[in-house]
């Protein structure tokens, strides 16, 4: 090493502007290096050396990762429990169910629009209180989730993470969050703003009868505007320094070179 200081600074002394000289110092730079089995040859070169980090585990990775979405799930859960957490997010929003948009556009013209809005707002409700207790489902399934290659997430997209969690634990966590939802549709009176439309809906002449599952609508809605949040969340803490609030996240995530 101390023979490739004493080329470069002897060198680059005394050379301004010749770019052939320079391209020679350069290349004959590259082949000390490569004989003394050094790879910082851009760094001396540039004076952007910087002491070596700590190699990161795979274990570390996946810890990382764990974490992250740890942190959005309480974050998010949080944010979608509050009132308006879903009606007020147009990303959120659980809207009349497509399969029954006949239904609705036949009672619109009925008058029943105020009726309509208020059963609308009630899968919202319904959302939003089953939210509260989201958080140790989502947590679960996170601690349950198998990582074999923690790298290939952590280097992957913003929501690589979450993509993830969705991907291999979906079925599980709708399977425990539907009792939940429920029971919130229960303490909203889901069903007290729906019985009148479909009764009246189901009494006109000509039309398909509507019985839509809304347990399953709402848990599904319910699940997805969680994603949203939680990938939200994990998408700040991938660019955000400030967002990575534990050691392992800024031990993970400052690691990344975007």
């Amino acid at each position: 090493m101390k023979k490739l200081v004493i080329i470069l600074s002897g060198v680059l002394f005394s050379v301004s502007s010749n770019s052939q000289i320079l391209n020679n110092v350069w290349n004959k730079t590259k082949e000390i290096a490569k004989k003394e089995g050094t790879t910082i040859i851009k760094e001396v070169i540039t004076g952007t050396t910087s002491p070596s980090e700590p190699a990161l585990s795979n274990d570390d990775v996946i810890k990382g990762l764990r974490e992250a979405l740890s942190v959005g799930t309480n974050s998010s859960t949080g944010v979608a429990s509050q009132l308006d957490g879903y009606y007020k997010n147009a990303r959120l929003f659980i809207p009349w169910p497509a399969e029954a948009q006949d239904m609705k556009n036949k009672l619109m013209k009925l008058g029943m629009e105020k009726k309509i809005t208020e059963f609308e707002t009630s899968l919202n409700r319904a959302a939003e209180e089953a939210a509260k207790n989201a958080a140790k489902i989502f947590l679960d399934g996170i601690s349950q989730m198998s990582i074999s290659d923690g790298f290939a997430i952590l280097k992957g997209a913003d929501t690589a993470a979450t993509n993830f969690l969705r991907k291999t634990t979906y079925t599980p966590l709708f399977d425990k969050f539907l009792p939940i939802v429920k029971e919130a549709i229960s303490k909203v009176k889901v069903t007290s703003y729906w019985n009148p439309l479909v009764t009246t809906y189901n009494k006109l002449p000509g039309v398909k009868k509507q019985n839509p599952n809304l347990d399953d609508y709402v848990t599904k809605k319910a699940i997805n505007g969680l994603f949203i949040l939680v990938a939200d969340e994990e998408a700040k803490i991938r660019k955000d320094p400030l967002a990575r609030v534990t050691d392992i996240l800024k031990k993970v995530f400052g690691s990344i070179i975007k």
